[in-house]
């Protein structure tokens, strides 16, 4: 039997899973960012980016795809952490549209205070509470869940 929305309940029910436990893992991760550095976890996932990115830095375009973000997303939270000195914005010389997104001592001092419990929130609540067979279902689930929302190149014959 089908339920109103076009699914079966236990199709159903996997979503209800997944957006609990993406849910309760964000905010424990918020809540932890939050009181050990002042940051949200979009303000970690961009320092993120930019402390593994070669030279702290990388194009606002090239940042947003290692998040996968949306072009206006990443715009507007560079902007805010620029303005808290969290990074550095400036100018590409070759391109006068493109914009440089920087790691600034500020930054990189944040994302060290808030990498331990990030670790430990992790560690806790998602790799501590799974099987080994738990966490390669679950891997496996996210990658072909993920390779099936991105777009492919369309072949021309």
């Amino acid at each position: 039997m089908e339920h109103e929305a076009g699914l079966a309940p236990d199709d159903l029910a996997v979503w209800h899973a997944l957006s609990a436990m993406h849910g309760t893992v964000e905010r424990l991760l918020e809540q932890r960012l939050q009181h050990d550095a002042g940051l949200s976890l979009a303000d970690f996932e961009v320092l993120r980016g930019l402390a593994s990115a070669e030279g702290h830095r990388l194009r606002a375009g090239a940042l947003a795809d290692v998040l996968g973000w949306e072009k206006s997303r990443i715009s507007h939270q560079v902007r805010r952490m620029a303005d808290r000195g969290l990074l550095q914005k400036a100018g590409c010389p070759t391109d006068g549209r493109g914009t440089w997104v920087e790691l600034a001592d500020a930054g990189r001092d944040a994302f060290a205070s808030g990498t331990c419990g990030f670790v430990e929130v992790l560690r806790r609540h998602l790799v501590e509470a799974l099987d080994v067979d738990e966490k390669r279902v679950l891997r496996s689930a996210a990658r072909v869940v993920g390779e099936r929302g991105v777009p492919q190149p369309e072949h021309v014959d």
